[in-house]
C-alpha cells in the first residue's frame, strides 16, 4: 500500500468530469473526520471541510472509487482498507494542535503537526510554505528537531531565545524525535491553517519518499 499515491489519486479527475476543487489536505482531513466518528453524514462533512455540497459529493465519490469508504443510510465510514491506510498515514503525520501566535508564525491562527523522520528532506522551508499557500493559508513555518532542539532550516541562530515556552510546548505536545519535522500552518482561520499544515506535510512526505 502506498498511502500518498492513493490520496493523490483521490484528487485526480474522473473522466469526463472536471478537475476536483479539493486538495490532498482535504482528503486527509476527510479521512481523519470519518475515522474519528462511527459514521459521518455528507452535510456534516461538507461543513467540517467548508466545501460546497457539490464538491463534497465529488470527494465522497472519489473516496469510494479508491475503496477508502463505504456508504449506508446511516452515513459514511471507512472500509477496512481505508482504516489501514489511515493508520499508516497517522504513523507519519500526527494529529494537529493549535498554538498561539508568535514571532515564528505569520497568521492569527496557527496549527502545528509533526511529520516523522522527514528532516533530511527539508531544504529551506520554502517548499512547505508554498504548499500551505495552495490551500489558502498565509504560509507555513518549518522546524527540524535535531540534537534535542528545534531549529529553522539553514539558520544557525536560536530562534526560540526569546520564546522558550513555545519551544517547550511544541516538544512536550508533539514529542518529536531526531530528524522529525514540526510544521506550523498559519492563516486567518483555524481551518485554513490546519489544511495548510496538512498540505505542507503531504508534500514533505512526497519529497522524503522520492529521496529514499
Amino acid at each position: 500500500m502506498k498511502p500518498l499515491k492513493i490520496i493523490e489519486q483521490v484528487t485526480k479527475k474522473i473522466a469526463p468530469g472536471r478537475t476536483p476543487l479539493f486538495t490532498e489536505a482535504h482528503v486527509i482531513k476527510a479521512l481523519e473526520e470519518i475515522e474519528g466518528q462511527e459514521q459521518v453524514g455528507r452535510i456534516k462533512l461538507s461543513k467540517t471541510l467548508r466545501l460546497g455540497e457539490g464538491t463534497t459529493r465529488t470527494l465522497i465519490k472519489h473516496l469510494k472509487k479508491e475503496n477508502l469508504i463505504k456508504i449506508s443510510k446511516s452515513g459514511i465510514e471507512l472500509t477496512e482498507f481505508g482504516k489501514r491506510l489511515f493508520s499508516t498515514l497517522r504513523a507519519e503525520i500526527s494529529e494537529a494542535i493549535e498554538i498561539p501566535s508568535s514571532p515564528l508564525t505569520v497568521g492569527d491562527f496557527n496549527i502545528a503537526l509533526l511529520v516523522r523522520n522527514a528532516g533530511s528532506a527539508v531544504k529551506y522551508g520554502l517548499e512547505q510554505r508554498d504548499a500551505a499557500m495552495m490551500t489558502g493559508a498565509y504560509g507555513a513555518t518549518t522546524l527540524v528537531f535535531s540534537k534535542n532542539q528545534l531549529t529553522m532550516p539553514n539558520l544557525a541562530e536560536d530562534i526560540f531565545k526569546d520564546i522558550p515556552l513555545m519551544h517547550n510546548a511544541l516538544v512536550s505536545k508533539l514529542n518529536p524525535q531526531e530528524n522529525d519535522v514540526i510544521i506550523i500552518g498559519s492563516a486567518e482561520d483555524k481551518r485554513r491553517a490546519e489544511l495548510g499544515a496538512k498540505m505542507a506535510a503531504f508534500e514533505l512526505l512526497k519529497s522524503r519518499n522520492i529521496q529514499t
